[in-house]
């Protein structure tokens, strides 16, 4: 009896894991350039005591991955919104270390210097900020990153890739940490005045959360049905005791 609750008690804790990780995408499918993350589940077979054939299937969550295709570029007209159409990631400067983002929404600091939302610094080529000075008018930034202004070339924006894509860990919304070396994206193709969407599809999420939300509570009966019938098997087994 224990060992069907606990079979039951591991697909339990994956569907909540599956749960929690559909509800942040559903959450961040308007967050530019966000992506979207799914998981990976296994059985892992418990060998039978004794020796004897076959074995207990448990269900194990195995890993989440992120999925990289890119999202749609949405054109704004905004100067400092910016889009990677290809490979790569922008890097922004945290208090806890470079954090790459394909979230494009820049915005000028007090000090000219180019910042995410949250105030972040956007890197060069050199993981150095990108400032922009008060009299500099015009902003263009070229599809390699460059950026010039009516008094010239201001630098470059850093595109970079990490050597893993599955080392990515989520830390926000479109904020990633690398946990492996990253290198310069080559030839990077960034769109001046645009932002890339997320690559969540809602409806398509919506559907997958009603699906998993009818499996966790077809699995919750079933835990609650094992759960009265042993409560029931052991008051029998009292009573026939108390009647010897």
């Amino acid at each position: 009896m224990q060992i069907t609750t606990d079979v039951v008690l591991s697909r339990l804790v994956a569907q909540q894991r599956s749960l929690d990780i559909t509800a942040h995408n559903i959450a961040n499918a308007a967050t530019p350039g966000f992506k979207g993350e799914r998981m990976v589940f296994a059985d892992w077979i418990a060998p039978r005591t004794g020796g004897e054939p076959g074995g207990i299937a448990f269900s194990q969550d195995r890993l989440s991955y992120r999925e990289m295709s890119a999202g749609t570029i949405n054109h704004t007209g905004n100067p400092l919104d910016l889009a990677i159409t290809g490979d790569g990631w922008f890097t922004v400067e945290t208090a806890r270390g470079p954090r790459l983002t394909r979230g494009g929404r820049f915005t000028l600091g007090s000090d000219g210097t180019i910042t995410d939302q949250s105030g972040q610094a956007l890197l060069d080529t050199q993981g150095k900020h990108l400032q922009i000075g008060p009299t500099d008018g015009t902003i263009a930034v070229a599809a390699d990153g460059t950026i010039s202004s009516d008094n010239g070339q201001l630098g470059r924006v850093g595109v970079v890739r990490p050597q893993d894509t599955t080392h990515l860990l989520a830390e926000g919304g479109d904020a990633l940490r690398a946990d492996v070396p990253t290198s310069p994206v080559a030839a990077p193709q960034i769109v001046q005045g645009g932002l890339e969407e997320s690559n969540v599809q809602p409806i398509l999420a919506v559907s997958d959360m009603t699906t998993l939300l009818r499996e966790f509570q077809f699995t919750t009966q079933f835990l609650q049905a094992e759960s009265d019938r042993v409560q029931q098997t052991i008051d029998k087994l009292a009573t026939q005791s108390s009647n010897v």
